[in-house]
């Protein structure tokens, strides 16, 4: 199922989750521009791009002053940058993998971000996407604290903005499109609670799955899943604070259906 609208309308202009995408795609258009043919140590230019930016448990134990069971010479090769590692928790939710990362999950928060944002202001919306964001990449080095594959993408952020958009909107209904065949896309209305609940149920069942397989629960060639769930839990805590003072959300409208 993905998520096409819904039926809250925001009453102020969304250029904060907006900046946001744009960031995010211009820091992808970047990536396209990096060779991917390896070069020093073996590592192409986009490689070199990621493991200098994206957040790796390993390395941010280590630089936390933790001790991670790796060895020293594979922190050593992969924490190449460790004047980076601080600011990798930040950087690496402005970078994807491919096409399909990036716009799964631009379509997400073109969805869901910008009523949230109407719900909290500008900049309360800012600072809540950073924190989500970082809280699930603390969830993710929680349990793969030896991994020392990069975790990148802005979805941990997005399950922050969903879990904050399913307490502020209960009543929401989104219009979702489910692909049948290649040119044959079943358009269809469902309860926002119901879409985001079930995305988080399955964001849980594969991360306990994950838990099982060493390859599951890294970035690389799988899924943070406790990423997501990080991220979910911490925008559905956080959400009531960022609204203090705030006026309450738009209310959901019904949805339109095309005659």
């Amino acid at each position: 199922m993905i998520p096409i609208g819904d039926s809250v309308r925001s009453r102020t202009f969304p250029f904060i989750n907006l900046t946001i995408i744009a960031l995010n795609v211009l820091v992808f258009l970047y990536e396209l521009t990096l060779t991917t043919t390896p070069q020093l140590r073996g590592f192409s230019d986009l490689d070199q791009f990621i493991y200098n930016w994206g957040a790796i448990p390993a390395c941010l134990v280590d630089w936390a002053g933790g001790h991670p069971d790796a060895p020293q010479r594979q922190l050593s090769f992969f924490c190449s940058q460790p004047s980076n590692v601080g600011l990798t928790p930040f950087a690496s939710l402005f970078i994807h993998g491919g096409w399909l990362h990036l716009i799964g999950n631009m379509i997400f928060l073109w969805v869901f971000g910008d009523n949230v944002e109407d719900a909290m202001g500008h900049l309360r919306y800012a600072v809540f996407y950073v924190i989500v964001g970082l809280a699930a990449t603390a969830a993710h080095i929680a349990v793969s604290q030896n991994d020392l594959t990069p975790a990148i993408g802005a979805s941990g952020s997005i399950a922050g903005v969903l879990g904050a958009y399913i307490v502020l909107y209960p009543r929401a209904t989104v219009t979702a499109i489910l692909p049948l065949f290649l040119f044959f896309w079943l358009p269809f209305y469902i309860p926002a609670v119901f879409l985001i609940g079930l995305w988080f149920v399955l964001q849980v069942f594969s991360g306990i799955a994950g838990l099982a397989s060493t390859d599951v629960v890294g970035a690389g060639g799988g899924v943070a899943w406790f990423a997501h769930i990080g991220g979910f839990v911490g925008g559905v805590a956080l959400v009531r604070l960022f609204m203090l003072a705030r006026p309450p959300p738009a209310p959901a409208a019904a949805p339109r259906r095309r005659r």
